[in-house]
């Protein structure tokens, strides 16, 4: 049987290999192909997915897609984002939730799931890896490595 110390050592092991392929990643931001956006601002995706501006530059609403909590890109690309740690982002959605004037963004359990969404809504908004992005989705912003 192996001990919790193992157990524990092995997941560490696990969750940092994880985060270092995801942070080799280049992230980039897409929307859906037919939506008229070419382009968003770093600002505008900080107000976006910090639930301060929940619109596309031109005013149409956006539906911002995130991935679950546990998922190794979410902290790879808040910290490109924000410039903020995982657990500075969760407090501070804590917060926010709790005042009630905004909602976190819709969180999903992996990059497939996340193409899936924002192939049938064209108000959806998301980041993928860069080596993820199919014909059916257009890119608007890549972050610099």
């Amino acid at each position: 049987m192996k001990t919790p110390f193992f157990i524990i050592a092995s997941l560490l092991l696990i969750t940092s290999a994880e985060l270092r392929a995801a942070s080799a990643q280049e992230i980039v931001i897409v929307v859906n192909k037919n939506n008229p956006i070419e382009k968003v601002t770093h600002r505008q995706l900080i107000d976006m997915y910090m639930g301060k501006y929940l619109a596309f530059p031109n005013g149409h609403m956006a539906i911002t897609l995130d991935y679950r909590k546990e998922h190794p890109l979410r902290s790879v690309f808040f910290k490109a984002l924000t410039g903020r740690s995982i657990s500075q982002i969760n407090a501070y959605w804590s917060r926010v939730k709790f005042s009630g004037k905004a909602s976190p963004p819709q969180a999903y359990p992996s990059t497939e799931a996340i193409i899936d969404k924002v192939i049938t809504t064209p108000s959806a908004i998301a980041y993928l890896p860069a080596n993820a992005v199919t014909d059916e989705l257009k890119v608007v912003y890549r972050f610099v490595q």
